[in-house]
């Protein structure tokens, strides 16, 4: 089967049974999961496929709070949400000393946005989503080879000789996207690609990252208190931060970053993949072990504690890519999350924008035609684009801030101490910035808005099914 873009069906919809139109989408991460779990909700045709041969419990913690609260509800897992999440209302900040230095408080976020922030590790937060899509959708170890976006469908090929053929390509296969690749191969032959969206992903900082096995009291104390003790670490005199976070499994999440210079950007330059292997993960860890940690006890530890409380193979170390394409879509092809953004993860907003992402496109998707010709399709997919780029942005600018403040440049100074002396309506700006878009699913019953912070204007939010839009029609015409 071949995809000629020049060639676009003709339909007359008038004649042809109601379909929905299939959606292919290229990676299981939390971006992936989400729009798949909302597809399914909307009766839309759709299949997951993933290059890995099984989901490794990898990763640390994530944060989520009233941004994606009103998603959680709708979808009828927000109990579920709460109960593998520790509710967290500050980052405290502390010196290399074991000091705390100052601490960054938003407590209070429950009248202000409805609801209040929480911690969740990644494998819980995976497992909560896998959980919603029905078997069989999820095809693991497909690694697709080639992509055939044209007027009349698409079609993909993996490695293994697996075909599969669709309506509409989704890539959220992260930050070296296959699916983004290959759209951008043929649009830069085309002339279609903007110069910045064919250079290579930029990338100041390397995280390693990892979860302990359930600890008790005893070992950890800080796992005793009902709040999750979040705590960021700055060293002034060596390239590196860390963080903890003790979570609702009684596990330390706990991670940290090398900020590159001249020399070691050189040294990890030939590193242009997503992740390394268990040697590299070991070897940083040698370099990090003694680096002190507070454990809300007389304890003295570092993360060489915590080291030896997690299994060798669940500690990733990653590079963090940040950058912001321009181009999104083309044709019937489409990018999500890590695919089309990549925020540094001190912002902790990351997994949020995904799923973000997902809400939107799932609106514009379900609000399509039966039988929707490309020309449907990219028009979707371009207010997709419009409706959160300028979030995507904001949400950049906001991580950038957040991994310059754990720096050791001069800049990384002035910020900390802007952020430690800076008033509460200030530090409440900036909270009403990031927690105003509050986006919903459109064909899900919506939830009402408790806080006294309205959320921001969501234009996919009035997007109506062809069924629905029908319906309406019928309706004025009784009238």
């Amino acid at each position: 089967m071949e995809m000629n873009p020049d060639i676009a069906l003709r339909h007359d919809r008038s004649v042809m049974y109601a379909k929905r139109p299939k959606v292919l989408i290229i990676g299981a991460g939390l971006g992936g999961l989400t729009l798949g779990m909302l597809l399914y909700k909307a009766g839309i045709p759709f299949e997951i496929y993933e290059r890995a041969q099984e989901v490794k419990p990898l990763g640390s913690a994530m944060y989520f709070n009233s941004t994606t609260a009103s998603l959680f509800k709708q979808c009828g897992i927000y109990d579920e949400f709460l109960s593998i999440g520790k509710p967290v209302n500050s980052i405290k900040m502390c010196n290399e000393k074991r000091e705390l230095d100052f601490s960054m408080d938003f407590a209070g976020q429950e009248k202000e946005f409805g609801e209040g922030g929480y911690i969740v590790t990644r494998p819980q937060m995976y497992k909560l989503l896998v959980r919603q899509i029905p078997k069989g959708h999820i095809h693991m170890g497909k690694k697709v080879l080639s992509i055939e976006n044209g007027g009349n469908g698409v079609l993909i090929r993996c490695s293994d000789g697996y075909e599969a053929d669709g309506d509409i390509l989704v890539g959220a296969d992260g930050a070296y996207s296959a699916v983004r690749q290959g759209l951008y191969e043929k649009l830069k032959k085309a002339n279609k690609l903007p110069p910045s969206d064919a250079l290579p992903l930029p990338f100041k900082t390397v995280l390693l990252a990892a979860q302990t096995v359930p600890l008790t009291p005893d070992e950890f104390p800080d796992l005793a208190l009902d709040e999750c003790q979040f705590r960021k670490y700055i060293d002034t005199r060596q390239m590196y931060s860390w963080s903890t976070f003790t979570t609702a499994q009684n596990t330390v999440a706990w991670g940290s970053i090398l900020f590159l210079n001249e020399e070691t950007s050189k040294e990890n330059d030939a590193f242009r993949a997503s992740e390394w292997g268990l040697e590299a993960a070991i070897a940083m860890c040698r370099k990090i072990k003694d680096f002190p940690i507070i454990s809300g006890g007389d304890k003295i530890l570092t993360l060489k504690d915590l080291m030896d409380h997690t299994p060798q193979n669940q500690v990733s170390k990653i590079m963090l890519e940040e950058k912001v394409f321009k181009t999104w879509y083309h044709c019937r092809t489409v990018l999500i999350g890590d695919a089309c953004h990549k925020f540094n993860p001190q912002g902790g907003v990351g997994a949020t924008n995904a799923m973000h992402d997902a809400i939107v496109l799932a609106n514009l998707i379900n609000g399509l035609p039966f039988h929707p010709v490309a020309e449907e399709i990219e028009s979707a997919f371009q207010a997709y684009q419009e409706e959160r780029f300028q979030w995507v942005q904001a949400a950049f600018e906001s991580s950038k801030v957040h991994r310059t403040m754990m720096g050791q440049s001069v800049a990384s100074k002035s910020t900390r101490l802007i952020a430690k002396h800076a008033p509460a309506w200030v530090f409440r700006r900036i909270q009403v910035k990031a927690c105003s878009y509050r986006p919903q699913v459109a064909f899900l019953p919506l939830i009402e808005e408790t806080g006294r912070v309205r959320p921001a204007h969501q234009p996919s939010l009035s997007v109506k099914a062809p069924v629905e839009t029908e319906n309406l029609t019928t309706s004025t015409h009784a009238l």
